[in-house]
């Protein structure tokens, strides 16, 4: 089920984008706790444990324990991470409230299974992936780490979608009213074969007086004899 992490935090207690400035300043990266009715919280994060968590994948399914130093800890989820342009390193995180009884938006990674037993793929088909996560409503200790497809017995042509994962963990998609598509078993790409080369085109003949008297290879008639007076 869903991963909870505990992720340090200190208070910080000015907001606007000069206070932001100056805590990257100081080394850390500003937050925000929000969410649940209540007053927002300003926090400011070590660097080096926000790139810890990106660099895990799935941090948009798991829950943040975000533990004020002198301060409440929050249960959250991660929101949002703004990045610099330049630099890509994160510059703002936007961490939500969970509240109690409260379901949560979140989005789950897509994995499929057996795809190198699968016989569309082994008849030469292509999985075709729509969707690589699919967001669903949720129970905050019931958020699922993924959703698994088997493709043990798809074939060429099959489509692959919600109803098609294994397992919901009692999530509600959030495309609603629709089967929608997850992926596909796509027929393998036919290149059309070269047309053949054009034979080469008769050699036209030649234009003027060489063309209609024989050219300069025609001997020329002999003169008659001169009559005797």
């Amino acid at each position: 089920m869903v991963q909870t992490v505990r992720i340090e935090a200190v208070a910080r207690e000015r907001a606007g984008k000069g206070a932001a400035r100056a805590t990257r300043r100081g080394g850390l990266v500003p937050a925000v706790v929000y969410g649940a009715k209540q007053e927002a919280t300003l926090i400011a994060l070590d660097p080096r444990d926000v790139i810890k968590e990106l660099t895990k994948g799935g941090w948009q399914s798991h829950l943040f324990e975000v533990a004020v130093k002198d301060g409440p800890t929050e249960r959250t989820i991660m929101r949002d991470v703004q990045f610099d342009p330049v630099t890509d390193r994160p510059i703002h995180v936007d961490f939500q409230r969970v509240a109690p009884g409260a379901r949560i938006r979140v989005r789950v990674p897509v994995v499929f299974l057996h795809e190198d037993t699968s016989p569309g793929i082994k008849a030469g088909g292509v999985l075709n992936v729509v969707r690589r996560e699919v967001e669903v409503l949720a129970e905050p200790d019931k958020v699922p780490e993924k959703f698994e497809i088997d493709l043990a017995e798809a074939k060429i042509g099959d489509s692959l979608r919600w109803s098609s994962i294994k397992d919901h963990f009692g999530a509600r998609p959030g495309i609603v009213g629709r089967d929608f598509m997850v992926a596909s078993i796509a027929a393998p790409t036919v290149e059309a074969e070269a047309a053949p080369a054009a034979a080469p085109a008769a050699p036209e003949p030649a234009k003027g007086k060489a063309a209609k008297g024989g050219g300069k290879a025609a001997a020329a008639a002999p003169a008659a004899p001169a009559k005797k007076k």
